[in-house]
């Protein structure tokens, strides 16, 4: 199994139409690329062009929206063969998805719907993991989805059912700061909490993106700056990950393409900021070599009581 999710990648943005020619005329100041993945399946046009065209000068990821691992329809076998004739094609340093349901009976819903978080549903998800790793030769890395309700017959947190689900299919995270920070504001628990529940060991991307305001709950919209609260929270995820690829997203109402790159600039930035307080905070042993993070969850911290946000949201 390929195990490209830790290579060290940098900061990125997402390839998007509209900056196809800045990135053809000239090269941006980011680190790798981000695709999406059904805009260059079963297409032999333009898009497909550029794409194998960048992948010469950037590292390039390919990010997918339909794979519906957690639905119950059975694995869209035609899906899966054009993805990997697609990965054979491109040779993605990472290959990622949606922890989701994106339809049922054939039928897509066009969303990112979140599943049930029961022992259930974890093993239904493991092994249709695997299944797809194994058909497509590599590992994949599955992201947190922003949520807005709760299912009332969940008994799982989220961030254990994440851990879990990486251990037991050998699959690596996504972790997306932006969603982690909309979904504790909109379920009402603590986003710092949450990322330290998760297995350092397992995550090899995050992401970043703006979300909207809607009053009595966020919104995750792709249509703004990261917003200060998440440039927090993203802080602390370096301090917990180390310097993990990172991705800017930016999907609705897209700036210039020189905007977007200075939101990589600034999680660089953060990220060389973090690491190097890291460093400095590390005590060497005698001999001068720095201590090594002792492998595994063990010292994973746990918070006891997740805060409150002033509201209670839907429960399905």
């Amino acid at each position: 199994m390929d195990t490209t999710a830790h290579r060290p990648l940098g900061c990125g943005v997402g390839l998007r139409a509209e900056h196809y020619d800045d990135f053809l005329s000239g090269r941006p100041p980011v680190d790798w690329i981000e695709a999406i993945t059904e805009n260059y399946m079963d297409t032999g046009g333009r898009p497909l062009w550029i794409l194998e065209h960048l992948r010469r000068d950037f590292p390039v990821a390919l990010h997918g929206v339909a794979l519906s691992i957690g639905s119950v329809d059975p694995l869209d076998a035609a899906y899966l063969a054009a993805l990997r004739a697609l990965v054979q094609r491109i040779e993605p340093v990472l290959v990622t998805d949606h922890l989701c349901w994106t339809g049922v009976g054939g039928q897509s819903l066009f969303d990112l719907l979140p599943l049930p978080l029961t022992e259930e549903s974890l093993d239904h998800v493991v092994e249709r993991t695997r299944r797809v790793q194994d058909l497509l030769g590599t590992r994949i890395l599955l992201e947190n989805p922003s949520t807005y309700v709760a299912y009332r017959h969940s008994t799982i947190p989220e961030w254990e059912f994440l851990a879990e689900l990486a251990e037991r299919a050998d699959c690596g995270l996504l972790v997306d700061v932006n969603n982690i920070h909309v979904s504790a504001f909109n379920l009402g628990y603590d986003p710092a909490a949450y990322l330290d529940a998760l297995p350092v060991e397992r995550v090899g991307q995050l992401h970043l993106a703006g979300f909207t305001d809607m009053g009595s709950y966020l919104f995750d919209t792709h249509s703004a700056p990261v917003h200060e609260d998440v440039w927090k929270l993203y802080a602390h995820a370096v301090e917990r990950f180390g310097t993990v690829a990172t991705l800017v997203e930016w999907d609705a109402d897209i700036p210039p393409l020189e905007r977007v790159c200075a939101e990589a600039t600034r999680a660089r930035q953060i990220a060389e900021s973090v690491d190097a307080a890291r460093h400095l905070a590390t005590p060497l042993p005698i001999g001068g070599a720095a201590a090594a993070e002792p492998p595994g969850r063990a010292g994973v911290a746990r918070r006891a009581d997740p805060v409150r946000h002033r509201h209670d949201f839907a429960v399905v």
